[in-house]
């Protein structure tokens, strides 16, 4: 399967400015419900908000680069990242899954 269509994950590392996460919480939820969740490919988000406060992670799973990058390419998610960077500092990363672990059945 060619790299553009295989699965990929996002994880995303906003560094907040001010301690205020639950604006950026707010911003990213609806960017994330009202655009990003009705593109085709998107398989799932999680947002998680580091103990200290500082940092807030988006682990967000796609079905193929290319399609995350269609969404990007063609949504209304660009004006909304304008706003997400006056709150935090934005560290993307894009992954390939090389290996998940589960618990063992008991």
């Amino acid at each position: 399967m060619p790299d553009h269509q295989r699965p990929v994950v996002l994880i995303n590392t906003f560094r907040l400015k001010a301690q205020d996460p639950a604006k950026l919480i707010a911003l990213l939820t609806k960017v994330t419900e009202e655009s990003v969740a009705m593109a085709p490919g998107f398989r799932g988000a999680t947002l998680h908000l580091s103990l200290d406060g500082e940092r807030v992670v988006m682990y967000a799973r796609w079905e193929s680069r290319a399609q995350y990058e269609a969404m990007r390419a063609g949504s209304g998610s660009m004006s909304a990242l304008q706003d997400i960077m006056e709150t935090a500092i934005f560290e993307p990363g894009m992954f390939e899954v090389v290996r998940e672990f589960q618990p063992p059945d008991m």
